[in-house]
This record gives C-alpha cells, sequence and structure tokens, in this order.
C-alpha cells in the first residue's frame, strides 16, 4: 500500500497538489492564518502568508506583513522579549525567579564602562584612565596640582612672593647704606643682614611649591624652607641672648662682659643650624620625599603630590623649628621690659607669637587637606611667618632710618637726649 500511497497526487478545491515525498512527507502547500479580534470583540482570521517546501529555499515562507492583524495601538509590531536592551553603560543583571531572557540594566560601577549593548560584564579602565559621564568610553582622567596654566592661584603666589622677595632686597639695601647708623649697629648688623637673607631666601623657596611636583623639588621645597627658617630663627634666638647678656654686661665688674661680640651671635646661629641640617640630612639619606600620584583620593583626578617619605623627619623638622621659635619667644618676653636702649626684644617677642600662631594654626590644616590645597596651606604659612619676622623686626627701623633721622642718634639710644 506504500508503494501506492506514496504515488498519489491530487488537488484541493485550491488547485493545490496534495503528494508524499520519499521520506513518506506529506508535501502540500501550508497557510499562515491570522487571528485576531474584530471590532465587536470576535474571533476573525484572514490569510497573511504561506509556507511551501518543493520551492527554492529564499521563497518557501512568504508572509504579506502589511496583512498581519496585531492587538497592539496603531497595528505596531511587538517586540517579542521581556526586557529592553540595554544601553551602553550598563550591563545585564539576571532577575531572580523568571525566565533567563528577562533582565534588570544596572549602570556600570565608577571607574568601568560597557561600550555595546546587552554587554554582561563591564570594563574596568586603566588606571590613569576614568570613564565619561555616559560611561561608554576611558578617557584621561584629570592631573590635580597648582598648574600656572590652569589655576590662578599660583600667579597670585608668585606676584606677592616676588613683591615681598623685592621689599626685602630693598630693606637689605637700606641696611647696608645706613650700615654705620647707631640703629643698624645697636642690635648687631650682621645678624640683620644674615636675618634679611634668610627672608629672602623663605620668599625664594616659594617658587618650589609652584608648578608639577617632582622628586627634585619634593626634595628641596621641604629641605629648603626648613634650613632658612632655622637660620632667620636662630638669628632672633642670637639677637634676643645678646640683648640679655649686653644688658649683664652693663653692670660695673660683671664678667658677662666677655661674652659680648660677634663671635657669641655667631655661635648661636650656626649651632642651631647645624641641628637642622642634621636632620634633614638623615631623613634625605633614609627616607627622602618623592613625586607621588594619588588616584585613590578624588575620582576621576590624579593627585600630583610631594610625599613626604618619612613621617619623622617631617615632624622633626617641624618640631626643631617650633622649639627655637618657642625658645625665642620665651627669652624675648623675659627681656622686653629690659632699658629702651635693648627694645629689639620687644619686636622680637612680637614676631615669634605671629611666627607660632601661624605655624601651630597651619599643622591641623595641613593634616585635613590634599592634593594642592595642602600645598597652599604651607605657601601661606611660610608667606605669613616671612613677613611677620620681616615687618616687624625691620619696618620700625626702617621708619625711623628714612623719616626720622633725628631718632637714629646714639644720645637717643642711650636716652641721653630728653625729649
Amino acid at each position: 500500500i506504500h508503494q501506492y500511497l506514496r504515488q498519489i497526487q491530487y488537488l484541493n478545491y485550491t488547485n493545490h497538489v496534495f503528494s508524499f515525498n520519499e521520506n513518506g512527507e506529506f508535501v502540500t502547500l501550508y497557510l499562515i492564518i491570522n487571528l485576531y479580534p474584530n471590532l465587536r470583540w470576535q474571533s476573525a482570521w484572514k490569510i497573511c502568508g504561506n509556507y511551501f517546501s518543493l520551492v527554492p529555499t529564499h521563497r518557501k515562507l512568504n508572509i504579506t506583513i502589511a496583512k498581519i492583524q496585531w492587538k497592539t495601538k496603531n497595528n505596531e509590531v511587538p517586540i517579542s522579549q521581556c526586557s529592553d536592551s540595554c544601553p551602553t553603560g550598563f550591563r545585564k543583571t539576571l532577575k531572580l525567579k523568571v525566565q533567563p531572557c528577562c533582565y534588570d540594566c544596572v549602570l556600570c560601577s565608577e571607574g568601568e564602562i560597557s561600550n555595546r549593548t546587552d554587554s554582561e560584564n563591564c570594563i574596568r579602565c586603566p588606571y590613569n584612565e576614568w570613564p565619561n559621564e555616559k560611561r561608554n568610553q576611558c578617557i584621561a582622567k584629570i592631573e590635580e596640582y597648582l598648574s600656572y596654566t590652569d589655576n590662578a592661584i599660583p600667579v597670585f603666589f608668585s606676584v606677592i612672593s616676588a613683591l615681598l622677595l623685592l621689599k626685602t632686597v630693598i630693606i637689605l639695601g637700606v641696611f647696608i647704606f645706613y650700615r654705620d647708623t647707631p640703629i643698624v649697629r645697636a642690635n648687631n648688623r650682621s645678624l640683620s643682614f644674615l636675618l634679611l637673607v634668610s627672608i629672602k631666601l623663605s620668599f625664594l623657596s616659594v617658587f618650589l611649591f609652584l608648578g608639577r611636583p617632582v622628586d627634585i623639588t619634593c626634595m628641596l621645597r621641604i629641605i629648603t624652607f626648613g634650613i632658612t627658617f632655622s637660620i632667620a630663627v636662630s638669628s632672633l634666638l642670637a639677637k634676643t641672648i645678646m640683648v640679655c647678656v649686653a644688658f649683664k654686661a652693663t653692670k660695673p665688674g660683671s664678667s658677662w662682659r666677655k661674652w659680648l661680640g660677634v663671635k657669641m651671635s655667631n655661635s648661636v646661629v650656626l649651632f642651631c643650624s647645624s641641628i637642622q641640617i642634621i636632620i634633614c640630612m638623615t631623613w634625605l639619606a633614609i627616607s627622602p620625599p618623592f613625586q607621588e600620584l594619588d588616584i585613590h583620593t578624588s575620582p576621576g583626578t590624579i593627585i600630583i603630590q610631594c610625599n613626604e617619605g618619612s613621617a619623622i623627619g617631617f615632624y622633626s623638622v617641624i618640631g626643631y623649628m617650633g622649639l627655637l621659635a618657642a625658645v625665642s619667644f620665651v627669652l624675648a618676653f623675659l627681656a622686653r621690659s629690659l632699658p629702651d636702649s635693648f627694645n629689639e626684644a620687644k619686636y622680637i617677642t612680637f614676631s615669634m607669637l605671629l611666627f607660632c600662631s601661624v605655624w601651630i594654626t597651619m599643622i591641623p590644616a595641613y593634616l585635613s587637606t590634599k592634593g594642592k590645597n595642602t600645598v597652599c596651606v604651607e605657601i601661606f604659612a611660610i608667606i605669613s611667618s616671612s613677613c611677620g619676622l620681616l615687618f616687624c623686626i625691620f619696618l620700625p627701623k626702617c621708619y625711623i632710618i628714612l623719616f626720622k633721622p633725628e631718632m637714629n642718634r646714639k644720645e637717643y639710644l642711650t636716652g641721653r637726649l630728653n625729649n
């Protein structure tokens, strides 16, 4: 019977051929019917295509899309998926207790991107790059430091430091020109010259803190201001000691007279400064400061800063400088009531009070800031304390030298000239 069935061919009412192929499969034309609700919400149907296996592959399936009636608004073609595609910048995450084809779209984490739709995983950017706002591309991180081109703060500090440096040079010129006058000679002019030079170097050290830090500037900036300020404070300490010794030496038969002279003051400055130099050299030899790239503090930013290398070395420099300032302040405070001939102790007292206040305030501000803000704190402390030394010690003398020459006389300074 099979043999005869395989050979059967007949036409149906639509004149389509029905037969069996060599595999015993029934070969005919299949009609594709679209079922849909009509305007009365009753079931209706219409033919929208057909399928015939005896024709070439590209012609087997024929569908007239315009004849399909969809159950959607404006007869729009529905999307055959339960979740929308995840755009770039997002990744797919499976929903719990639903079909595997259903998922949520989750924004890529910080530092990651996805640059294709329906991405299952995000890609982490290199250490020196960061995602853009859409998180579909890695871009170079912003470098943060006190740059002359991107920030007005370095320009401001440069101008202020240059003006103060010029003022210091002018005051030094005035003291050199009037070096033989009583008011310059009365308070050890060699220490005054040394103090002015150290103040000038402290203003110059500000420029080491500006611009992109590198290893050499990181080492120089801390060492320079530490040594220059130690020389400045040592000079004031030597001045204070000489005031006390000079007052003691005025008494008849005093043994303090042998301590008067340049050797005493130079020895104090040399000894106190040498200790700071030894601390700095030890710091450089063991664990020197270096350039550091901080990529963790601020997302999307590389903070280029100086790492102290050794916290002990840094705080040893600051601590020793504070010790010198405290000793100078105490001695000057005790010597403030000496006769007017030696009244420079009053100016030293006020300058050391200002100096200590600036650096005590600087420590918590330094510890609570990061990046270029830390550098701004350091620069402000250097400029403020240097201004305190310059204006408190030398401006009153310059005023007398230039505008009150009648007071710049030995008789007036020793109190022998009446008002």
